[in-house]
């Protein structure tokens, strides 16, 4: 499998390094930054510590806005390895990484460290074969996948302001788990500055340029409604995940005006309010039309296609992140307690969304994420025992 994450060469990195120093340097040895009046620069705040313990894991509804920096890592589970116990042990450094007492950190501040846990189908049939999350993910057309880059049995998702401290932390659980786990792919991504959408709250925009993530379940009462499974027990506190990596037909959209673009997505692309008007948060009005009868947001426009009054369905929180390798494109992550919620809404974009032209998947799978834990409750064991 070619993996998205390549480690750069010695000589790269020397280069590189060696390149930025010179290039410190020789803009710190201005007269102007000689002068005696000249204040010294503010060092940034830390980012807050997540809390870890609760009812939810971390890395879905908090921190909020999400974290700049994530890291998805999809693994399998060797056939023989029991699951409890390895969950348990993940759980436990997932606490000390956190935490900030792990030496595996290399003395890296954890700051906004979150490390959020799924379970693949095969793993929750094992456990019971009507339970959220048994069910595997179907295929979808514009896909390009790789039978390694479909779906898997574990996923680990790290998310931090300090992009440092992914591959640190990766590397610290894949090395608690041993041969007990065996990785199938990696993703890497960031995200942009996040951009005021009304309601106190943000999003970020995607790599066409557009807010993504406008909709979703933001009160409380619409996540227990859509986000947060109820029940059985043993997955109360839980949520199911949607993993699908996406290149983006980024020259062949850039090529289109303002307005054609506005019109694949249903909203300005400079402000995010729907081409129907209103605000930003509002929903887009699609029963509108101008003097001449013709829709204000298109037949084809993605807020339409995806809108889930029409598609019939619940809300999906959706943590996107933009990505560079092995493709410029979009790791497109949702929450949901129901996966009809996904699988309804692409079904229904399927036949006429606009955006599809310009996106071909190429990983794709679905993860019961495990309620929250703690010393006294370790990671899976309603589950896994």
């Amino acid at each position: 499998m070619h993996q998205a994450d390549r480690q750069p060469s010695r000589r790269t990195f020397l280069h590189t390094t060696g390149t930025v120093v010179a290039a410190g340097l020789a803009a710190g040895c201005t007269a102007d930054s000689a002068r005696p009046d000249r204040q010294p620069p503010t060092a940034a705040a830390a980012p807050r510590p997540v809390p870890l313990t609760g009812r939810h894991q971390a890395g879905i509804t908090l921190p909020q806005p999400a974290q700049p920096n994530l890291l998805a890592v999809v693994a399998d589970v060797g056939g023989a390895v029991a699951v409890g116990p390895l969950l348990a042990e993940l759980g436990q450094a997932i606490r000390t990484l956190v935490a900030g007492t792990d030496r595996r950190l290399l003395g890296l501040p954890p700051g906004d460290l979150t490390v959020t846990v799924g379970v693949g189908p095969r793993l929750v049939r094992t456990a019971g074969a009507s339970l959220p999350g048994a069910a595997d993910l179907p295929g979808f057309s514009r896909e390009r996948i790789d039978p390694q880059a479909r779906g898997g049995d574990l996923m680990l998702q790290i998310c931090a302001s300090d992009a440092l401290l992914l591959p640190v932390v990766a590397s610290a659980l894949l090395d608690q788990a041993g041969d007990r786990l065996h990785e199938r792919w990696r993703q890497s991504a960031r995200r942009g500055a996040n951009v005021p959408v009304g309601n106190g709250r943000t999003a970020p925009r995607n790599p066409l340029g557009f807010i993504d993530g406008i909709v979703g379940p933001h009160t409380t009462t619409e996540q227990q409604r859509d986000l947060w499974l109820a029940g059985p027990p043993a997955v109360a506190g839980g949520t199911l995940a949607v993993l699908r990596r996406m290149e983006l037909d980024l020259p062949r959209f850039a090529a289109l005006s303002t307005a054609e673009q506005e019109a694949v997505f249903g909203r300005r692309r400079a402000s995010g309010v729907p081409l129907s008007g209103g605000t930003v948060a509002a929903g887009p009005q699609l029963g509108a039309k101008t003097p001449d009868g013709r829709y204000l947001v298109p037949a084809d426009a993605h807020v339409r296609r995806a809108n889930p009054t029409v598609v019939g369905v619940g809300l999906m929180l959706r943590r996107s992140y933009t990505t560079d390798a092995p493709a410029p494109g979009l790791l497109f992550i949702s929450f949901q307690n129901d996966l009809r919620t996904f699988t309804a809404t692409l079904t229904h974009m399927e036949t006429s969304d606009a955006l599809l032209r310009f996106t071909t998947t190429t990983a794709s799978a679905t993860f019961l994420i495990l309620p929250g834990f703690d010393g006294q409750h370790p990671l899976g064991s309603g589950l896994f025992g």
